[in-house]
């Protein structure tokens, strides 16, 4: 079935902005309830031109259009996570036109050459997690690679809240007190020395809040939620958990001065490599957040192929899971491919670090294949040591 997709169906788009393509439709419903009043929600695919080939100023979105059962249109996971790219690709054309002043952080008592050893202990900490990634770094300028070592290690501390050793033990509440300490963050307020490099960080490089309050989003959601009804469920979480990192590091990591890529697609191509980083996270532990009762798979997908929840605790590999995993698996390179044409915009000394996430991920899926599509008793493993920081390192995310 052919359609006309309009571009802009965000706020603030003018009739000017939209484009049209013609593509494919393709639909799926999710499965039954047992309640008779829910609504029964349709998630679709257009699949036409891509973005980057049809030379307009910003790309466009083209998939998890949502229609609900009374055909209207709704804004889509994808959609509103765009709206985000818009947003932090903004702030940073802004900030190329009109610099920010410096402005250190005020509130904290740091001793003499404070700075230097909050940013070197965040260094030791990527190292240490992350090796190939901090190696990566060690290309950039001095000032780029311990922004990012802060951006990193901030990301590691948030992320650990749920999936560290006192995970047991954190609350939603424990999570608005972490959120308002990104507030005083951003304030020039930071509580330690690691909080203080990334409020230096802050005032130096045009990031945006956003994405750090959409990461303990994303922290919540695990607190409350173990499965997701379709794929537009699911890219909101990745984004949350992963592809913000993208948007937060663009801005430090900085766009080659020869390139001719709109800013708003190298935003949009590292939350790419964000989102087809956590696909990968989710594929390769399939097995392993089972046995903690989490499914992190689109529960609609599960139904077409004749699976259930049943048959992901029982851990047999199928035919019918083969079939499954080979579709999440050609959607996850798929990220992949649109994520691999950002990376050469970026500036060259930066390029690296994403170089060595994007390599190392890819190859998880390979070796899923090699494992004969079995993640639910063999780990797919090409050595953590070659961390990528598009969702930290294999051992976190």
């Amino acid at each position: 079935m052919a359609i006309i997709l309009v571009r802009a169906a965000s706020p603030g788009l003018s009739a000017a902005d939209s484009i049209s393509h013609q593509g494919t439709l393709q639909c799926s419903t999710l499965l039954k309830t047992k309640r008779p009043a829910a609504r029964r929600w349709m998630p679709c695919s257009l699949i036409g031109l891509h973005p980057w080939e049809v030379g307009r100023p910003s790309p466009a979105v083209y998939s998890s259009l949502a229609v609900n059962p009374a055909g209207e249109a709704v804004v889509s996971s994808e959609q509103k996570v765009y709206d985000v790219v818009l947003k932090q690709a903004a702030l940073l054309k802004r900030q190329l036109r009109t610099p920010v002043l410096d402005a250190r952080p005020q509130d904290m008592d740091m001793p003499r050459n404070g700075l230097k050893e909050a940013y070197d202990r965040c260094g030791e900490i990527c190292e240490e997690y992350a090796k190939t990634f901090y190696l990566g770094t060690m290309l950039m300028t001095e000032e780029r690679r311990r922004a990012i070592w802060a951006i990193y290690v901030w990301c590691r501390r948030t992320d650990e809240l749920v999936d560290g050793p006192n995970a047991n033990y954190i609350t939603p509440t424990a999570l608005d007190r972490w959120e308002k300490r990104l507030e005083d963050l951003f304030a020039g307020r930071p509580y330690d020395m690691l909080d203080a490099a990334l409020s230096d960080t802050i005032s130096k490089f045009p990031i945006d809040i956003q994405p750090f309050r959409d990461m303990i989003e994303g922290m919540r959601s695990d607190l409350r939620k173990t499965r997701y009804n379709n794929f537009d469920e699911l890219y909101m979480y990745c984004y949350y958990v992963a592809g913000t990192v993208g948007l937060m590091s663009v801005p430090v990591m900085g766009i080659a001065p020869e390139s001719k890529a709109t800013t708003e697609s190298v935003y949009s191509a590292a939350l790419a490599l964000g989102i087809a980083n956590q696909l990968t996270n989710i594929l390769r532990d399939v097995g392993e957040d089972a046995r903690r009762g989490r499914i992190y798979l689109p529960q609609d997908e599960l139904a077409q192929a004749g699976l259930s929840d049943e048959d992901i605790f029982k851990g047999v590999v199928t035919n019918r899971w083969r079939n499954f995993m080979k579709r999440q698996i050609k959607r996850a390179r798929m990220f992949f491919e649109e994520a691999e044409r950002g990376v050469t915009e970026l500036s060259q000394a930066s390029r690296w670090p994403v170089w060595a996430s994007l390599l190392l991920y890819r190859q998880i899926l390979d070796e899923i294949e090699a494992n004969d599509y079995n993640n639910f008793t063999k780990r797919a493993y090409v050595g953590t040591h070659g961390c990528g920081f598009g969702s930290l390192c294999p051992s976190v995310a």
